[in-house]
């Protein structure tokens, strides 16, 4: 019987981890997208089949973060007016929503903005509870991408201050 137990105990200890990389439909990255290079798409980027949401693959490729620097659709008059979002990136920093909406987002007093172009990527997001990852956008000056860890999907978001 305690052979049994242990074996139990050791399978969740391994499936836990794995699990954490695996939410809400898909894969918690672990570092955000690598800068777009060669030809960019205009469309402000391109989504899959099926036109979903933004969202990242297990193989670390982030679908819908194709359009380049040039994207007038990400484009600030002044990027980082409000100074840069210090709170911490990628996956060893989940945090969790804690109010407002797609126009002004909080939590842990560091405020943020969805994208105009973006509204529509955010319309199931619970934005009292979600659990959301911050990464660096490196093609579009100012922006950082929010990935919503229940959902599995992504979007642009500005950072308005502590």
């Amino acid at each position: 019987m305690k052979a049994m137990i242990g074996l139990l105990a050791l399978g969740l200890t391994c499936a836990v981890p794995a699990y954490a990389q695996h939410v809400g439909g898909g894969h918690l990255p672990n570092r955000g997208p690598a800068p777009m290079r060669g030809g960019a798409s205009h469309d402000g980027g391109a989504r899959d089949e099926g036109d979903h949401a933004p969202h990242t693959y297990t193989n670390g490729r982030w679908n819908g973060h194709d359009s380049g620097r040039g994207d007038a659709h990400y484009h600030l008059d002044h990027p980082f007016e409000h100074g840069r979002f210090t709170g911490g990136f990628g996956p060893r920093h989940v945090f969790r929503l804690q109010g407002g909406n797609r126009d002004r987002f909080w939590f842990n007093g560091f405020y943020f903005g969805v994208a105009p172009w973006d509204y529509g990527y955010v319309d199931g997001w619970l934005w009292n509870s979600d659990p959301i990852v911050i990464y660096d956008d490196p093609d579009h000056v100012g922006w950082y991408l929010a990935f919503n860890t229940r959902l599995g999907v992504y979007a642009h978001v500005d950072y308005l201050g502590h």
